[in-house]
């Protein structure tokens, strides 16, 4: 079985690539970064360092790379198995006619063999959402024969790959945690689902995909933005802060309510689950920055985002909302220089206040009675005075 897999960063060497390379898929990495290309093409293998209890250096071998702006691209999504990506949602759009171009060329070569293509980023049916951007560069004559030879599998994937410097210099080595998770939706498979370690095929995948959106990412962001806040450098040291643990807890059992509600989840479990993800935040082997981990504030306040979807599921359900909303109001508080959208959001906030600001980004409408309460949390932060 062979791959394409866009994204050769350290979500792509390290979690994607690795359980398909570990499976006996042959893998082949697209990327724009020429020096990572190259030395993948030269060695055909990189070291994995798995951080933990049990820490261990692990090399992922029989892999290959080429640049994706060029044209073999196409000749490769002709002919593989599977194409996967870990390129970040915003780049699904750029990459998407590429993929066109290469479906358009599979089929003129005559391959009606099965091809799946899995969208593993951090967004909701991102897969769904890439099928909709690479369809609009297709012929529509040619859909019917997309719809009976390519599969679009949504997605959820979970594991934490903080950006690490090799000690010994080395480009292609990476460091991730060792928990991992990759759910993929059975039902839209095109032909025999391949049999991966490590992804898990599943009926319900939505369950899954909010479980990990309203429990990781919230409490990842919150953890980020209250940390950051405060001066606190990375996501270990900001969740032993006593005050910010309490808040991401809170939020994370405010969101887990909403869960347990709509899915019929099990109290217990999901109560392990929380208490499961904190420990992964403390991982003194993993050095995850806070301005990392909250970048891109505006998209993470997002109707169908960390912060907001589990907000609406209090309404819903009409549950608590208490830290959830600190937690908004501190991505509201967000202020980096260096984050193109930190940047973006301090300006709206300055021009229509933080109200309109918030209410334009959520969709949220500005006579709900928590747009009041965040602006007052958000105004405490303003003032230097920790919720």
């Amino acid at each position: 079985m062979q791959a394409l897999h866009f994204g050769a960063g350290n979500i792509g060497r390290g979690f994607i690539g690795k359980l398909l390379s570990d499976a006996g898929v042959h893998v082949t990495f697209a990327d724009v970064n020429q020096q990572v290309v190259d030395a993948i093409a030269t060695r055909h293998q990189y070291p994995v360092n798995v951080v933990g209890e049990q820490s261990t250096t692990e090399i992922v071998t029989g892999v290959d790379a080429i640049n994706s702006t060029s044209e073999k691209v196409i000749d490769y999504i002709a002919s593989v198995d599977l194409i996967t990506t870990a390129v970040g949602p915003q780049v699904l759009t750029y990459i998407a006619p590429t993929v066109a171009k290469g479906i358009i060329e599979r089929h003129k070569q005559g391959n009606n063999r099965p091809l799946n293509i899995i969208a593993c980023e951090n967004m909701v049916r991102g897969t769904s959402h890439f099928k909709q951007v690479i369809v609009k560069a297709l012929p529509q004559d040619l859909l019917p024969w997309v719809d009976a030879h390519i599969g679009f599998v949504d997605s959820a994937v979970d594991r934490i790959v903080p950006p690490a410097v090799s000690e010994s210099g080395d480009i292609l080595e990476v460091t991730v945690e060792t928990f991992s998770e990759w759910i993929v939706d059975k039902n839209q498979f095109i032909g025999e689902i391949p049999t991966i370690k490590g992804m898990e095929p599943v009926d319900n995948l939505m369950a899954f995909v909010e479980r990990k959106l309203f429990t990781l990412n919230t409490g990842h962001a919150i953890t980020a933005y209250l940390g950051f806040y405060k001066g606190i450098d990375t996501i270990r040291d900001a969740i032993l802060d006593d005050r910010i643990r309490s808040i991401v807890r809170g939020a994370m059992e405010e969101s887990g309510l909403v869960l347990i509600k709509r899915y019929q989840f099990d109290p217990e479990k999901h109560r392990a689950y929380i208490e499961k993800i904190l420990s992964r935040f403390e991982n003194p082997y993993l050095h995850d920055d806070t301005a990392r981990v909250g970048r891109q504030p505006i998209r993470k306040l997002g109707a169908n985002d960390r912060l907001v979807k589990p907000l609406l599921g209090t309404f819903e359900y009409q549950t608590s909302n208490d830290n959830l909303l600190i937690g908004i109001a501190a991505a509201l508080n967000y202020r980096n220089d260096e984050d193109d959208q930190a940047v973006k959001l301090a300006k709206m906030i300055e021009e229509q206040g933080v109200k309109s600001a918030f209410c334009e980004i959520s969709e949220i409408k500005q006579d709900n009675p928590v747009v009041a309460l965040i602006e007052a949390h958000y105004t405490k932060l303003q003032n230097h005075q920790f919720v």
